[in-house]
């Protein structure tokens, strides 16, 4: 296990880059603590696998330096990171027993049969396969394949980092939490470092007490997933995490207040900086209610999700929507949208730029 540090880090797979945009990853400084699980999240072509193949070895990133402890590796080749990598499609022998596959890591670095039988049955235990050991690896479904990738990248005591590369894609959606939830009891049984990548909202917030959101090859945000859904740092973190996501809402700045559809927006609490640049109200579904007086809006779609009721609403040309509970109004019907002031939120070409008033606070 290992404390990974990113360096000044970046990335372009062209051979002579000039601009900001010929790079896939712009300039990164992460630091993950040893034994800490962690998540990459973002949407397709964020940088997120590029990032990942930087770290394992398989790309030498165009700047910077990784390093493990302290050490820099940045030019060494993946046999010499004691890296385990899971990926997309389980890694393993068909034609191995479920028992062989599993050793079959330690076999390679010359550990003796006992170390080996110790270390394979711990692992089976902890995946709860122990009862297939002895079947052949073809005749397993594709979670029971991709629980012994998983065991394969676990059962060596000296890896630094565990990596996992969307491990669940193929996964069938009814067996996806039980995986989820195995993959969490592993990481708090071993205590290794994990670094998560996926897509899914839903995987990177169930596994990762820190989760790394990329946009564009950027890191837009760091934090645990309350802190990105309570305060999200930037707009597309505010967008791409919850569900629906953040309603984002353009607006107009007049003497320092916040002003959509011509109506006055109370923020949570003073604008820091001059604001100049593209300027939008934030505000989860929510923090927002349907009341006898605020901004006026229409009703364009009522959805039953089964705990709560989402109401979509159109007001001066945007869309907002409003978790509440109980049944919602018609389709049509004209209603009132209140805010909850102190999560409402101003962004600046997409930055959070305002902080909590927190007199206000203190007198609720």
């Amino acid at each position: 296990m290992a404390k990974i540090t990113l360096s000044k880090l970046r990335h372009s797979y062209m051979p002579a880059p000039k601009s900001p945009s010929d790079y896939a990853l712009k300039e990164i400084d992460l630091d993950w603590s040893d034994g800490g699980a962690y998540a990459l999240l973002g949407p397709s072509g964020c940088g997120k696998s590029t990032l990942l193949n930087i770290i394992s070895g398989l790309l030498v990133p165009s700047e910077g330096q990784i390093l493990f402890d302290g050490q820099d590796v940045t030019a060494l080749p993946p046999d010499q990171r004691n890296i385990a990598q899971v990926f997309q499609f389980p890694v393993i022998y068909d034609t191995m027993t479920v028992y062989d596959n599993l050793a079959f890591p330690l076999r390679n670095r010359g550990r003796d049969e006992d170390t080996v039988r110790d270390r394979v049955m711990a692992i089976a235990e902890m995946l709860e396969v122990t009862e297939m050991l002895d079947q052949k690896a073809a005749g397993l479904s594709p979670d029971n394949k991709q629980k012994i990738s998983m065991g394969r990248g676990l059962v060596r005591e000296d890896v630094n980092v565990v990596m996992f590369d969307e491990p669940l894609t193929v996964i069938d959606p009814h067996l996806k939490w039980k995986l989820r939830s195995k993959l969490k009891e592993l990481h708090q049984r071993v205590k290794a470092t994990m670094i998560y990548v996926t897509h899914d909202q839903t995987e990177a917030l169930t596994f990762a007490d820190q989760v790394v959101v990329m946009q564009d090859g950027e890191v837009v945000q760091i934090g645990t997933p309350v802190e990105l859904f309570d305060r999200p740092a930037h707009t597309f973190v505010g967008h791409f995490i919850g569900s629906p996501g953040m309603n984002i809402l353009p607006c107009e700045l007049q003497a320092g207040s916040a002003h959509f559809a011509d109506q006055p927006i109370a923020l949570e609490g003073p604008i820091q900086g001059e604001a100049n640049g593209k300027t939008e109200i934030g505000i989860r579904p929510e923090f927002v209610s349907l009341a006898d007086t605020g901004l006026a809006a229409t009703v364009t779609k009522v959805s039953d999700v089964g705990r709560h009721t989402v109401v979509e609403c159109q007001a001066n040309g945007s869309r907002i929507n409003a978790v509440i509970e109980g049944a919602g109004p018609a389709v049509g019907s004209p209603v009132h949208l209140d805010f909850r002031r102190d999560q409402t939120r101003l962004y600046v070409d997409g930055w959070l730029a305002t902080t909590p008033d927190t007199a206000a606070e203190a007198a609720q």
